[in-house]
């Protein structure tokens, strides 16, 4: 494609960074936006005993496929379609069907580890750092496991004091610092999100006069 703006949205478990995403793809349209989650491209682990694969540190780099997600971006932005994997998070393995995607000038990438890799961050023409209260994101992190992946309570906690948090202070935090815009309470904060799709809108409405598109 001639022109694509990509867009990294960042911040810890439960922040509200799907949401600030979906807020965007509505209004901007899924027919301008590509939506690329970085929990799509957790390591398989079929190879490891399945009572492994819940000890295992899965807020850790090493735990994504960052190159594949890279190799993703650079097909999406040569305007080339992808074959996305498909994650299943209760046997932690990839699923043998895949989800095509077409690409879109707008490239939205979100994930809490979004801009700890360097080579990642340099892709982005734009990065969001979504910051919430710790107590808000465990609250909802333990909602969301509980419900759509089928945790225990127990398990949940205990995953958060021994690897969400430990991380999060060593990789998502820090990476705060390499954000564009910090957008405080994630999708409740309507001020944050409308400057930002202004900002999309915008871009769309520039590629558009160059190209003679009219919408």
């Amino acid at each position: 494609m001639s022109c694509v703006m990509i867009i990294g949205i960042c911040g810890g478990t439960g922040s509200g960074k799907t949401t600030v995403a979906q807020k965007i793809l509505e209004a901007v349209g899924t027919d301008r936006v590509v939506y690329l989650q970085q929990d799509a491209y957790y390591k398989d682990l079929s190879h490891v005993p399945l009572e492994t694969r819940h000890t295992l540190n899965f807020d850790h780099p090493d735990a994504i496929d960052t190159d594949l997600l890279i190799r993703h971006i650079e097909e999406l932005r040569a305007g080339r379609a992808i074959e996305q994997p498909i994650y299943d998070f209760t046997t932690h393995t990839r699923r043998p069907e895949t989800r095509h995607i077409e690409p879109r000038p707008i490239i939205l990438v979100e994930g809490i580890l979004v801009f700890e890799n360097p080579r990642l961050r340099a892709l982005m023409d734009l990065k969001i750092f979504v910051d919430t209260a710790d107590d808000i994101r465990f609250i909802r992190r333990l909602i969301r496991d509980i419900s759509e992946r089928g945790r225990t309570v127990e398990s949940v906690i205990k995953q958060y004091l021994e690897t969400v948090r430990p991380m999060h202070l060593e990789f998502v935090e820090p990476s705060k610092r390499y954000a564009d815009i910090i957008i405080p309470e994630g999708g409740f904060n309507v001020v944050g999100i409308d400057l930002i799709i202004e900002k999309i809108r915008a871009y769309l409405a520039g590629i558009e006069k160059r190209e003679g598109v009219t919408r």
